[in-house]
């Protein structure tokens, strides 16, 4: 599936070029049989819509199941989308930029080093820098190699808003036999990338509790 690319802002391109990644014979002869791996039926890819709760949108597959994040670190809006059946889960973590360039070049910065944790693993990780068709710029990642994560993305306003997506799979399963179900999570990425949108939700940043203090002392 390919995106449609169109002019990015200097700005945004700027900050998110920061993120770019480089990164015995035997005395019988016989033919080796091929390794073989269980069959994977997939189901037929279908997309429902991201609850309105949330300060944005997008489609993700019915197939999955929206989870809220229970971890420790889980913030508000943090999000999973759980496939039980593939043992693959999509984390979805926000953070509220509040026009803080100092916040925005950290979450950026962030980004950048979970990426790159899996350098000792991975046998390339390829960055693209693209736009979705709401104008939203969109910086992916994909790594290659036996790593627990082979695809990334995040979406940034560069002013209010920060949103990163990764791909999981909870399994000591190589990375080939998993090829199936890593290309099919792939294209429900895309169709959650050209779908995503920045909503109208009100986010109840700390600047927002305290501005609501501030009218309740006015009245």
């Amino acid at each position: 599936m390919k995106f449609e690319l169109r002019k990015i802002k200097i700005t945004e391109l700027a900050l998110i070029s920061m993120l770019c990644v480089a990164v015995a014979g035997c005395k019988d002869h016989y033919l080796p049989k091929r390794k073989g791996y269980n069959r994977i039926d997939l189901p037929t890819q279908a997309y429902v819509q991201l609850p309105d709760s949330f300060p944005f949108s997008f489609e993700y597959s019915k197939h999955a199941l929206l989870l809220n994040d229970t971890s420790d670190l889980a913030e508000r809006y943090w999000a999973n989308l759980y496939y039980k059946e593939m043992g693959a889960t999509i984390q979805i973590t926000y953070k509220p930029i509040e026009a803080d360039q100092k916040r925005l070049e950290d979450y950026l910065g962030d980004s950048y080093n979970l990426t790159s944790k899996h350098q000792i693993k991975a046998y390339s990780i390829e960055e693209s820098v693209q736009e979705n068709p709401y104008g939203h710029t969109v910086a992916i990642q994909e790594i290659s190699g036996e790593v627990p994560s082979q695809y990334q993305f995040f979406i940034t306003d560069s002013t209010n808003n920060f949103l990163r997506c990764a791909l999981y799979f909870r399994t000591a399963t190589k990375n080939d036999s998993l090829a199936p179900i890593i290309e099919y999570v792939k294209k429900d990425i895309h169709h959650m990338i050209n779908t995503f949108d920045w909503s109208n939700v009100q986010v109840d940043t700390y600047s927002n509790q305290l501005d609501k203090l501030r009218s309740g002392h006015r009245q």
